[in-house]
């Protein structure tokens, strides 16, 4: 499928986990990536991995709850490729935490990251987006859905995430822009690797968010999410699509 070809996707998280996967295989379908992550080695792998399969690609580091950082990082996009026809927003961390215990910093730290930067990330692509007819994929998640133990956090930040792109579906639909999530569930991700669980974790919760096929690799969200940004959705804005293996079924 050449579903991408004179089309410029920017993917936020592309160092790891469904980040990395969203951008090889929107490289495979002929699309330039900007690739976006925190960490400069990790980034810097994808996009030679990107180049060495014959694809284009340039990588840009960036905190994306940071505002100026964002705002540099698509004005760069743009800049660099003339034009932005996707935004996959893929950047988030994980932590567990016992609630009575939680931090206002630690809390702060992943709505900054997971829900601001995504806000932050829509916002300064909106307008290159409308001039391209393009499209939206922000990360949710299984945990927006239904309770993750000890994840208020995180689970916060992705039901927050799921509302936002509701609203950008509908404020934007006439200018011609979708906006849509993905909902992983039991996905080998990045940020699932040194999980540091609270010593009052309940692990008897665990397989209520297990999925029933069993856990998948980030491929298995990436296909969604390229079906999600290009002329294959034409005509779905708006949703949320479940990729957990039945978990919520």
């Amino acid at each position: 499928m050449q579903r991408f070809s004179n089309k410029v996707a920017l993917v936020t998280g592309a160092g790891s986990g469904i980040g990395k996967a969203s951008a090889l295989r929107i490289a495979a379908e002929s699309g330039s990536v900007f690739c976006v992550d925190l960490d400069q080695p990790a980034v810097d792998a994808t996009v030679q991995e990107i180049i060495k399969a014959g694809g284009t690609a340039m990588g840009h580091i960036c905190d994306v709850s940071r505002e100026q950082d964002v705002i540099d990082c698509v004005k760069a996009c743009v800049s660099h490729f003339g034009s932005l026809y996707a935004l996959i927003n893929m950047a988030g961390i994980l932590r567990f935490d016992d609630y009575r215990e939680l931090q206002l910093a630690q809390w702060q730290r992943v709505l900054d990251v997971n829900l601001t930067g995504t806000m932050l990330m829509c916002r300064e692509a909106l307008p290159s987006l409308i001039k391209s007819g393009g499209s939206i994929v922000n990360a949710a998640s299984t945990s927006a859905l239904s309770g993750l133990p000890c994840a208020a956090a995180y689970s916060a930040s992705k039901g927050a995430v799921l509302a936002m792109t509701r609203t950008i579906a509908v404020d934007f639909a006439k200018l011609g822009v979708r906006a849509n999530c993905v909902c992983p569930g039991e996905i080998n991700s990045g940020m699932t690797v040194d999980i540091e669980w609270p010593d009052s974790m309940d692990f008897d919760l665990l397989p209520r968010v297990l999925s029933l096929t069993g856990p998948k690799d980030p491929e298995a969200v990436s296909g969604v999410i390229a079906m999600l940004a290009s002329e294959d959705g034409i005509h779905i804005t708006g949703e949320d699509i479940r990729v957990d293996g039945g978990m919520l079924s």
